[in-house]
């Protein structure tokens, strides 16, 4: 599995709408301004996770989250791989061929969740759902098309920070390739160490 493969399947969605609430539209109760702050209102963030391309091809890891800049993708079932970023770069490695490839987080679509600063009101909005307690959110940068599209998705809860719940995302890079990321077992706000967002670098094959 190559870093093209892997990026276009974590940095992009599939029918977020049908993953996450439906196509029918009902009223939007809830305001981008309380999306940012739920999103400012989290810190740090763990979770298992299920990510799927549009082939239907699924594979699971565990993440860990610390605002700002900092991700973690731990994957699963036999997948020697890794996806991390540091706070500046976003890194993937492939360990069974030895190779990494880097880019700024401001690059990709994962910016808007890593912000320090979530500023939704120009890049967002929301997005019709058949569930009211569901709640889409759809971020771009008009100005920058080419780092891709973000869909949020979170269900009100009132124990989750801000009361909305992030149970995942969609996203589409900039070749308009799509995955979906599906979060369980969340856990808001707890320690996470800054090793986490560390990396043993790969050894070249010959």
């Amino acid at each position: 599995m190559n870093f093209a493969t892997v990026s276009a399947r974590l940095l992009a969605p599939v029918a977020a709408l049908a993953a996450f609430g439906g196509t029918a539209a009902v009223a939007q109760t809830t305001s981008l301004g309380q999306v940012q702050s739920a999103l400012s209102a989290t810190q740090s963030l763990t979770a298992s996770f299920v990510q799927t391309d549009t082939r239907n091809r699924s594979v699971r890891g565990t993440l860990q989250l610390k605002r700002p800049g900092k991700i973690r993708f731990e994957y699963g079932g036999g997948a020697n791989m890794l996806m991390v970023a540091n706070g500046r770069n976003l890194t993937f490695i492939d360990y069974d061929v030895g190779q990494k490839s880097s880019w700024p987080i401001t690059k990709s679509p994962l910016a808007v969740l890593l912000s320090p600063n979530p500023d939704l009101g120009r890049i967002a909005k929301l997005l019709p759902t058949s569930d009211p307690r569901v709640v889409l959110v759809r971020a771009r940068d008009s100005r920058r098309p080419e780092f891709g599209t973000l869909i949020l998705a979170f269900v009100k809860s009132p124990s989750a920070p801000g009361g909305l719940l992030l149970e995942g995302w969609t996203a589409i890079d900039a070749q308009n390739k799509r995955t979906t990321v599906k979060l369980a077992n969340q856990r808001f706000n707890v320690a996470v160490p800054e090793s986490a967002f560390t990396y043993v670098e790969p050894k070249k094959r010959k």
